[in-house]
């Protein structure tokens, strides 16, 4: 673990002790520790779907380090200028052995089984920490996607050094991105009856979420819609901008560390959020307009639930003191989240988590 992954658990551990009190380890303890790596037998090539065999189970409270790959095929990398020795020995021998894929393009790590998990339950997941794999990222776009498909008929791809020990990004001579990795996709199982989704639009399993803000020391709440939920995660970036709007982040290879918590005690519609700083709501949708009433919608159902406002109480305070973004505008379903500030809470609340 490098430095600022171990300042950011640090934060986590003091300001987040909310989220911990109220899981069903009330003291917030790990319970058993496991390693899931990447191989051709351990991941889900573009798909969530309930039928998908788990390849590991473990408890309510356990925590899980999972390693991720990025979201390109090895000649695609090569074709960018990557030296063919620094290309991912696993991603080699998924692309070659993997046949079971689609219709999405992301490579995701799991499924793993939570005991317990039900539907109608929600699955916490504290993300412990986030660290990068590879010492590189790629952004590029192809014909047809992207937000701008119209100007940019063609493709290209940039392979965009990353300095782990200064913690940014090499983007080009006199241009430093600063880095804040996070997992682009983390979700659970749909609905049995929704059969295999494909892992680009986001929905109400989370998946390609692609929020910039769920960074370490950060929680994610997603309703459980299958046993076991099946949790994967994948997609990692190591910096995006809010949109992403040519289809793509600075892509890489992450090893982040989650404690999976069943929760009895919540029943979500859809995934929300938790940072040391907000709570976030989110509305995913086709049409960007009703994303972003989904998103308040949100906001105002926990002001009520959970801060125990009126309805009325709770659309000014969205007004006053919620910020909406723009998530991404091109995985199919676009995503808008709104974010409130717990410092605004000041009678013993702030902590308070969904």
């Amino acid at each position: 673990m490098n430095r600022r992954s171990i300042l950011l658990l640090c934060v986590f551990m003091i300001t987040a002790g909310g989220i911990a009190r109220t899981s069903d380890s009330p003291s917030g303890a790990i319970g058993k520790e496991y390693t899931l790596k990447p191989s051709p037998k351990t991941i889900a090539w573009g798909y969530y779907d309930a039928s998908t065999p788990p390849v590991l189970r473990v408890k309510s409270g356990d925590a899980v380090e999972v390693q991720t790959l990025i979201t390109s095929s090895p000649a695609r990398l090569e074709g960018a200028g990557l030296e063919p020795a620094m290309v991912e020995p696993a991603l080699r021998e998924i692309f070659k052995e993997v046949t079971n894929k689609g219709p999405g393009g992301h490579i995701l790590t799991g499924p793993v089984y939570v005991e317990g998990a039900e539907p109608g339950d929600v699955l916490e997941v504290r993300i412990l920490s986030i660290k990068l794999a590879i010492p590189y990222a790629y952004n590029g776009f192809r014909p047809g996607s992207g937000f701008l498909p119209e100007d940019f008929p063609y493709a290209r791809m940039k392979i965009i050094p990353l300095d782990e020990q200064r913690m940014v990004a090499r983007f080009t001579e006199g241009i430093e991105i600063p880095l804040r990795p996070f997992f682009g996709s983390i979700g659970v199982a749909p609905p049995e009856v929704s059969g295999r989704i494909s892992s680009a639009p986001p929905w109400i399993h989370a998946g390609n979420l692609d929020n910039k803000e769920l960074v370490a020391g950060t929680t994610l709440f997603v309703p459980v819609h299958a046993r076991g939920a099946l949790f994967l995660a994948g997609d990692g970036h190591a910096a995006q901008g809010n949109g992403e709007v040519d289809i793509t982040a600075l892509e890489t290879s992450l090893v982040g560390r989650f404690q999976l918590v069943v929760r009895k005690d919540l029943h979500l519609r859809w995934p929300r959020a938790e940072t040391p700083t907000h709570f976030i709501t989110m509305g995913i949708h086709e049409d960007l307009n009703e994303a972003t009433k989904m998103a308040v919608r949100e906001m105002i159902d926990f002001l009520v639930t959970e801060k125990h406002l009126t309805r009325d109480e709770a659309y000014m305070l969205a007004s006053a003191a919620a910020d909406l973004s723009i998530t991404q505008l091109v995985d199919g379903n676009k995503g808008v989240h709104a974010m409130i500030p717990k410092a605004i809470f000041t009678r013993g609340e702030k902590q308070k988590p969904f």
